[in-house]
């Protein structure tokens, strides 16, 4: 059964795209404040958490890979970017000139796929991609990743399998990790190693190193591969 695993970044949108009504509801927490330094902080704070969402965010990379020949494509937002034709190799590098043409190539290989293999996928990746193609009105090819829960197909979230379903809460045993730290417990090279994080892609994108963040996102979905294949080798169900 074929597997895709998948990572997407995203950017916040530019403030200037928001009405006054949708940044004051963006802010209110943050105007019921007193005025001073808190307030401030609180705002920036607020501003941080912007890519976070569908509605003030977009996708600016989606990077994949087949689970088992680790061959694939990154797909990513580029201005004026030309792809070395020298370049070669089992990961296809593919430049889209806005979000629309990225999400209808993402849509149009997902189809060709049973199962996906994500780390946060339930909770983050996959409802992104849902509303924000919705938005756009981009035809969505897979419409049951977010089903019953308790199965890994169609949909493998590895940061649900490694927490048992949130067996233990917060602070239990099986207590939730970001993908860094899971890596490096299990000898795998962490996709941050290089300097990069997803704290850096605001930045990255207004410097217009696109391919940097294309690189950083698929080392995250080669970090998940490698975590899919430990997870399911030692912990997985055996059929």
């Amino acid at each position: 059964m074929a597997k895709l695993v998948f990572d997407i970044e995203t950017s916040a949108l530019p403030m200037e795209g928001f009405d006054e009504a949708q940044i004051e509801y963006l802010f209110r927490e943050a105007a019921r404040m007193p005025e001073g330094p808190d307030r401030e902080v609180r705002r920036r704070e607020i501003q941080a958490q912007f890519n976070l969402w569908p509605l003030t965010a977009r996708v600016v990379c989606v990077a994949m890979l087949n689970a088992e020949t680790a061959r694939g494509q990154v797909l990513f937002f580029a201005e004026d970017y030309e792809v070395d034709p020298g370049e070669a190799g089992p990961v296809e590098f593919v430049p889209c000139m806005d979000e629309a043409e990225l999400l209808t190539a993402f849509w149009d290989v997902a189809r060709h796929y049973d199962t996906i293999v994500t780390f946060n996928g339930r909770g983050f990746d996959v409802p992104f991609l849902y509303l924000r193609s919705a938005v756009l009105g981009v035809g969505i090819s897979r419409r049951d990743w977010l089903g019953y829960r308790y199965q890994t197909e169609p949909h493998c979230d590895l940061a649900e399998q490694l927490t048992f379903y949130g067996v233990s809460g917060r602070e239990g045993a099986a207590r939730r990790f970001n993908l860094d730290f899971y890596c490096k417990a299990f000898g795998i090279e962490s996709p941050k190693s290089q300097g990069i994080s997803g704290v850096d892609i605001n930045d990255l994108m207004a410097a217009g190193r696109y391919r940097e963040i294309a690189d950083y996102c698929l080392r995250d979905v080669e970090a998940t591969r490698r975590l899919y294949h430990i997870w399911r080798e030692r912990l997985g169900v055996i059929k």
